[in-house]
């Protein structure tokens, strides 16, 4: 089975308000079994225009990472993030 991942970008601009996010998301991240393999605050832009925190949180498939992502534990994290920053995020299939 496909592994599933999340691809976020996080554009802080609150980053007090924003620290309350991390220990809300751990909680979810361990879970579901959600392994951060990538938290970049200052990614090399080579394309586009899109600036903030790069991060990849892999899964053992799209449905756990689906799960995570609309479970309790993360929808309570979401709010602290939201209220910090602006994030684009997806989740996809690994290869």
């Amino acid at each position: 089975m496909p592994k599933g991942y999340i691809i976020a970008r996080i554009e802080v601009h609150d980053p007090e308000g924003f620290k309350a996010f991390g220990p809300l998301s751990a909680i979810a991240l361990e879970k579901f079994g959600g392994r951060i393999l990538v938290r970049d605050p200052a990614p090399d832009i080579r394309e586009g225009a899109l600036a903030g925190v790069a991060v990849v949180v892999e899964f053992a498939s799209v449905a756990v990472a689906r799960d995570f992502y609309e479970s309790p534990e993360y929808t309570d994290a979401r709010a602290a993030r939201d209220k910090a920053s602006v994030t684009d995020l997806r989740i996809v299939e690994g290869v």
